[in-house]
Order: C-alpha cells, then structure tokens, then sequence
C-alpha cells in the first residue's frame, strides 16, 4: 500500500506577520521537498475542512466560537505574543483538523498503509481553551479522539518530538486513559511544561525533557531506555506522531542537536512499534520546524522511511 500525503493550498491562507517564523514558506520548502522522483509514489489527497463535531472532541463550543470571531476581514490579530490570525486563518485551521481526520480515517480503512499531514498551523500547544504556541486546535489529539471514539479502538499512542514540549496534546488526553502520550522536548525551554512528573491522571503521560545541546547519541539512547519499552507494554492500536523538526540543529528557536538521521532513526522505531502492534497504522502530523532547509531535509528523511515501511 502506498503512502498518502494530505496537503491544501489553503495552508497558505493562514498568512502570519513579517519576520514570524511559522510562516507560509514552511510550507513552500515541505512541497518542494517532496516534489522530486523519489516521491512520486505518494498518494496526494486534499486535506478537507473538517466537521465542526471534530473540533468538540477536545474543545469547548464557546471556545471554538471565540477563536471564530477572532479571524479579521483584513490584517491580523494577535491572540497571544506568539499566536496570530488573519482572513485565511481558520478556513487553514479546519483544513489541518481535516487532514488528520482523514488521513486517520483512510490509514484505518486500510487504503494506505501510513500517511503524513502537511499542514499549518500546528496543533500541539492549543490548549482545551487557550490557543498558543502559533496553535489553535488540537490537531493531533483531536485525530486520537477520532481513532477511539469514531472508529473504536481501544489504544491510541500520540508520540511527540518537536523540540518543544506538547503541552497542549497532554493537556487535551491528560485524562484520557485510552491514549498514551509521550513528548521529548528540550528543558528549559518555552513553554516550560514537561517535567518528567507530569504523567497524566492514569498514568498515562511520558515526558522526556532533553537538556540543551542533547545531540542524537543521546536522544537515542534515552529513547531506547524509556520510551520504546513503555510503548511496547501500551501496545497501541495507531501511533500518531506529531511531527516537529525544530530540533534539528539549523533551528533557530532552540538548542537541540538533531540531524535528519536521527528524524529518520526515530520514524523507523515508531514503524516498528507500528508494525508489531497496529498493523503498521501510522498518521504523522506537521508541527515545528523553522530553519527552511533543514525542515525540508528532514520532512523528506520522515516520507521516505514511511515511504519504504508502507510499501
């Protein structure tokens, strides 16, 4: 089975201020990443706007109508020091929702064997009311909660590496028993959360701050160490992974030293977990990654291990 990507030009809606650096050409370098031969056996879908039910997964209605009536006719408005909107920003924001959603849906109707969502803006700093981060839902928790509750699986593992602590996913499955999450992260570093004692009301949270400086030796290592075994005793039914690239060491937002090879490393592991658990079911979603080149670089290091692990 092949690899689907999920993808909008309406991505490029979602226009932020001059000098921000979740910005549209993110985007531009993940398209012309994945433009050559290598990734013409890519099954491209149109990621679609998703119903509002998805959205109330994880968040309140009030709060779905407040960051509606944020969106300007014209122009921005910031929602935090970090977080703006402008005219293109929610039908973006529905879009990235949309994908997960359905590349959920089509990974567990078995049409492809894995998929990946190029999609902003990302999801996993949206808290269950606050948006943050650049974030304004919650797009990889919102796809776990499709997998459980719509599709009726029992285990979901939503895996996180952005070099930033998903502090948004842990506090939308904080209490969600049939989900485990686990973020590796740099510590300290924003937005401060992550400490290895936040585990979740059942357990069922796994953070594995990083100090600065953390190169690929030692993130392997620490995952070896902690986060394979607990995965393989959770034995998850689908891995979601939110798939940040900041932590490479061309990013300009924090002090990782992560190469493509170690984004490579880390997506053969999950496939493995993948294949003896969930029938190889794996949805990736874009989060992080600021440095143009070295995203691209390592968004096309991530497609061709799902690449070879689909076919």
């Amino acid at each position: 089975m092949a690899t689907a990507l999920f993808t909008h030009p309406e991505f490029d809606g979602h226009v932020t201020p001059d000098g921000h650096p979740e910005r549209v050409a993110r985007l531009e370098a993940v398209r012309a990443a994945l433009s050559g031969p290598g990734f013409k056996a890519l099954d491209r879908r149109e990621a679609p706007v998703c119903d509002r039910a998805e959205l109330l997964r994880v968040h309140p209605e009030a709060y779905v109508a407040q960051i509606e009536a944020a969106i300007p006719d014209a122009g921005f408005v910031a929602l935090d020091a970090d977080t703006h909107v402008s005219p293109g920003s929610l039908r973006a924001a529905l879009r990235a929702v949309g994908g997960c959603v359905a590349a959920v849906d089509a990974v567990l109707a078995g049409e492809v064997a894995n998929a990946f969502v190029a999609c902003r803006p990302p999801g996993h700093h949206a808290e269950t009311a606050t948006p943050m981060g650049f974030c304004l839902f919650g797009n990889a928790a919102i796809a776990a909660k499709r997998a459980l509750d719509h599709h009726g699986l029992s285990r979901v593992a939503v895996v996180d590496f952005d070099v930033h602590h998903g502090n948004g996913t842990q506090a939308l499955l904080w209490s969600e028993k049939r989900t485990l999450f686990v973020s590796s992260h740099q510590l300290p570093l924003w937005p401060g959360t992550g400490d290895a004692h936040e585990t979740g009301a059942f357990d069922n949270v796994i953070n594995l701050p990083l100090a600065p400086m953390t190169g690929g030796v030692e993130m392997r290592r620490a995952y070896d160490r902690e986060v394979w075994p607990a995965l393989d005793d959770f034995a998850p039914e689908l891995v979601i992974i939110s798939a940040g690239f900041d932590a490479h060491a061309a990013d300009p937002l924090a002090n990782l030293e992560w190469t493509e090879a170690d984004f490579a490393w880390l997506t053969e592991g999950l496939c493995d977990l993948a294949d003896t658990h969930a029938g190889g079911r794996v949805v990736s979603t874009l989060e992080g990654g600021y440095d143009l080149k070295a995203l691209g670089a390592s968004v096309a290091a991530h497609m061709q291990v799902l690449m070879e692990r689909g076919g």
